[in-house]
């Protein structure tokens, strides 16, 4: 049952960063054709884009997580014994979650703040495009709990295949 639950929050994850892509590369796209080929520019492109982008970034750090994609210093790890290595992965999971849920709290303020104005061009209140925040730091924290026992053993070969499954895959 986890593991289905896990398979379609993958699958939700992946599937609005695929849509935001594709949605920011169609104004992006038209934007460019608009304003060289036809001379004019649509105004409220670049902004949604950009806001896009953010969403976009947020949304994926969580999926970057589960493959070891972030950036990371281990040259300590590296050189400590096993048990000790675990522990210490164990430990930064544990400050990177806190570290979520500090800005997940503080995003929601971040976005309550906004809402009382709105954006320049689109005109939408600016807590919506804040809220890539506090979700993002959520489903990344929720990503790296489902993952944590592979976190800690840095077992980043599961990617979930087209299938729809969990399967080891050799990066």
């Amino acid at each position: 049952m986890l593991h289905r639950l896990e398979t379609g929050y993958l699958r939700l994850n992946q599937a609005l960063i695929g849509l935001m892509m594709a949605v920011m590369f169609v104004l992006v796209f038209t934007n460019v054709v608009t304003r060289y080929g036809l001379g004019f520019s649509i105004a409220w492109a670049e902004e949604v884009a950009s806001f896009l982008m953010i969403w976009v970034t947020f949304l994926g750090a969580g999926l970057a997580l589960r493959e070891g994609r972030h950036v990371a210093i281990d040259v300590l790890q590296d050189r400590l014994p096993e048990r000790a290595r675990r522990g210490l992965r164990l430990v930064l999971a544990l400050v990177i979650l806190a570290f979520l849920a500090l800005l997940t709290w503080l995003g929601v303020h971040f976005v309550l703040f906004g809402w009382r104005s709105v954006t320049f061009v689109t005109q939408v209140p600016r807590g919506i495009p804040y809220l890539a925040v506090p979700i993002g730091c959520a489903m990344f924290a929720l990503h790296l709990l489902l993952i944590l026992r592979r976190f800690v053993a840095r077992d980043w070969d599961e990617i979930l295949q087209d299938d729809g499954d969990l399967a080891d895959a050799r990066i």
